[in-house]
């Protein structure tokens, strides 16, 4: 299944869809035509997926392989909306703690930091994680904000997100799949100015809506192979990052074993797995973000993000 979640002018609360081609069905108005018991929050449906999982099977039988708009019942109550019309939030708006981050988790990408980094190249033994604040996270189609009094040097980073379906501690590697509730895009942006300033991740990573995220959470049984999806970025069109996520160092089974290691995943839980090559601060001469460029962010099987850069204020 693919979720969103979205508000319309009729329901400016974002809430629960279901998402298929170019179609949104509203869970909540859906189950209650159809006399189901569904979520109306991502993060209830993540936290409650197998007791939720019947009713929303009922949803899609319902349709069968019609489009939804084809379906009187859902139809007749508005359930129905077409996603050119509907606004995209973040698929987890808030997330309950810090989006975790992989850094250099592709060996090309250590290889073009060698010269702007500590690490001269060399492949980590052992993952090295950070986080982003909850504020950073933004819409997949939103805005990013540029304050130069703040930072001058915003650069992209286009990741597969992995999302934590069930509590676990020290989950193994051959089990760590079965943890996960789905996957999304998302785009790890960094100050580079302050993240070389303040020695070490967090406050350049953190900026307000540096976190594009979505455009939908794809469950994991969509996708069985979760190293083997094409992740690209652009910028105004131009290619700048182009991978695989089978290019990672460590799998995403493997970081989750680690991670999990004396320290609990919850359900909600959100997991950047690190950026292929191309980033800008390690290009000659660098590159980075300006005002009224736009960013699209792309993994095979779940979508691409659309962020327009403006400056603060503006």
């Amino acid at each position: 299944m693919r979720f969103v979640t979205f508000s319309t002018s009729q329901l400016p609360t974002p809430h629960l869809g279901l998402l298929r081609d170019d179609e949104v069905l509203d869970v909540d108005l859906a189950g209650r035509a159809l006399k189901q018991d569904v979520p109306d929050q991502m993060l209830d449906l993540i936290d409650n997926y197998e007791h939720y999982r019947p009713a929303l099977d009922a949803l899609l039988e319902k349709a069968g392989k019609r489009r939804f708009s084809e379906v009187k019942t859902y139809t007749d109550i508005g359930a129905v909306h077409a996603l050119s019309e509907v606004e995209l939030a973040a698929p987890i708006p808030r997330p309950r703690k810090n989006v975790i981050c992989l850094a250099v988790n592709y060996s090309e990408h250590a290889k073009e930091t060698a010269g702007v980094r500590e690490h001269k190249g060399e492949i980590p033994q052992i993952p090295v994680f950070f986080t982003k604040a909850t504020t950073s996270v933004n819409s997949p189609f939103g805005t990013v904000e540029i304050d130069p009094s703040v930072s001058t040097e915003l650069d992209w980073e286009v990741e597969l997100g992995v999302i934590i379906g069930k509590r676990g501690k020290n989950i193994s590697e051959e089990e760590a799949l079965s943890y996960v509730f789905g996957y999304t895009v998302l785009n790890d942006m960094t100050a580079r100015d302050l993240q070389s300033n303040h020695k070490q991740f967090f406050k350049g990573k953190s900026l307000d809506g540096t976190c594009p995220m979505g455009p939908c959470i794809v469950t994991a049984d969509e996708i069985p192979d979760p190293q083997n999806l094409g992740i690209r970025l652009r910028v105004n069109g131009v290619t700048k990052q182009d991978g695989n996520t089978g290019m990672m160092i460590f799998s995403i089974a493997r970081s989750i074993a680690i991670l999990s290691k004396g320290m609990t995943l919850e359900p909600g839980d959100i997991i950047a797995t690190g950026t292929p090559s191309g980033v800008g601060f390690s290009r000659k001469p660098p590159e980075f973000l300006k005002p009224g460029d736009v960013v699209e962010s792309e993994v095979e099987q779940i979508g691409t993000l659309r962020n327009r850069i403006v400056e603060a204020g503006k």
